[in-house]
């Protein structure tokens, strides 16, 4: 992932003149797994989570002040909305069914997720969507707006994928919510938590070192939102050698981290003047922070165990929250295509059918296609 990102960086450069906006729907349908719900619903708009449904409670939660405005607006939508949840959780149930003996598989335990949701850029008003399924951890569906057309990448979705496809209307239909409604109700929610979701928060950048031999760590944590550049130079120019970029995390209040390894094992410590870490965040103003020894933080001091630590925490927050919400499974569907090559044939006998997960706020019946 950090050589991916690195090889975006190379290609695409730095841009953090706009923000691209995303709604995020995931569904988690799961069996055999007696300490986790048999479904999760989860929305997010621009990854901060605002709706939260499981078949434990069977009810919507709301995560932020401003989520229930529509319902507030609307009470009689929160019942129709809760009912939409139930018949989605049974639709779930029912695909890991179908799934099962697709596989030929009997008992253990198994998990179908579902993500769906769509982006915007609010500098040049461009839109994406994206329809994603995946069973056992493996990705089973994509759907290709552009061609309106779904990408199988096992025989076991052959089926699923013809007669979905057959349904030309359902597909239009499809196509209108994902690049209409669907940025429709993302720009609704954004007025909503507009003091929130459009916020700047300024980053605070550390640099940090476990031992002499070890990489600077040039640390920024604290910004919203996540679309931030992270980079090292040298002499003036961004060093594409020596740096190790990571993914950026969420923190536990609603900002976010990155930091950025730089390996120093090659240059004497008299030229480490000549290199700087550079923060970029749109509204704000460049971050650069000079490669300085009294500027490090090392394990000499409790600062940076302190501050080690607290990542640590977080890090792991982050993936537990991400295991509840199928952020695994979540891919591009641009990388996804390259990765996987449609299969040809089915040579699968089963004719039991996957139902479609309509769109969450799709005013479509769930059921078979």
């Amino acid at each position: 992932m950090k050589a991916l990102i690195g090889l975006l960086l190379l290609v695409f450069g730095h841009d953090v003149s706009s923000v691209i906006h995303s709604l995020q729907v995931f569904y988690t349908g799961s069996s055999g797994l007696s300490t986790f719900p048999e479904f999760v619903n989860v929305v997010m708009v621009d990854e901060v989570q605002f709706e939260y449904y499981d078949s434990n409670t069977q009810r919507i939660i709301t995560k932020q002040d401003w989520a229930d405005q529509d319902y507030r607006e609307d009470p009689d939508s929160l019942v129709r909305e809760t009912e939409n949840r139930k018949g989605q959780q049974q639709v779930a149930k029912g695909n890991i069914g179908t799934l099962k003996k697709r596989f030929n598989q009997t008992g253990g335990a198994h998990v179908f997720q579902t993500m769906d949701g769509c982006e915007w850029d609010d500098e040049d008003g461009t839109t994406e969507g994206y329809d994603q399924h995946g069973y056992d951890g493996e990705d089973f569906l994509a759907w290709d707006l552009k061609t309106l057309t779904w990408v199988a990448p096992v025989h076991q979705a052959l089926t699923t994928k013809r007669r979905w496809e057959q349904n030309r209307a359902l597909m239009e239909q499809y196509k209108y919510y994902y690049t209409k409604e669907c940025v429709d109700w993302l720009k609704k929610f954004l007025a909503y938590g507009k003091s929130t979701l459009q916020r700047t928060e300024r980053p605070r950048v550390s640099l940090l070192q476990r031992s002499p031999s070890s990489p600077v760590v040039c640390h920024a944590t604290g910004f919203y939102p996540n679309r931030v550049v992270v980079f090292w130079r040298r002499d003036g120019q961004e060093l594409h050698e020596q740096v190790d970029p990571g993914e950026v995390l969420p923190n536990h209040d609603g900002t976010f981290q990155v930091s950025v390894d730089l390996t120093l094992t090659a240059v004497p410590q008299e030229d480490w003047e000549r290199y700087e870490c550079v923060v970029q965040l749109k509204g704000i103003e460049d971050i650069s922070t000079p490669l300085d020894p009294p500027l490090i933080r090392t394990n000499g001091g409790t600062r940076v165990t302190s501050l080690l630590s607290s990542s640590l925490v977080l890090l792991v927050l982050a993936v537990v929250a991400a295991a509840v919400v199928g952020v695994f499974l979540y891919r591009k569907r641009n990388n996804y295509e390259k990765r996987h090559k449609p299969v040809d044939s089915d040579t699968s006998s089963e004719n039991t059918e996957v139902q479609k997960l309509a769109p969450e706020y799709q005013p479509l019946s769930t059921g078979q296609s």
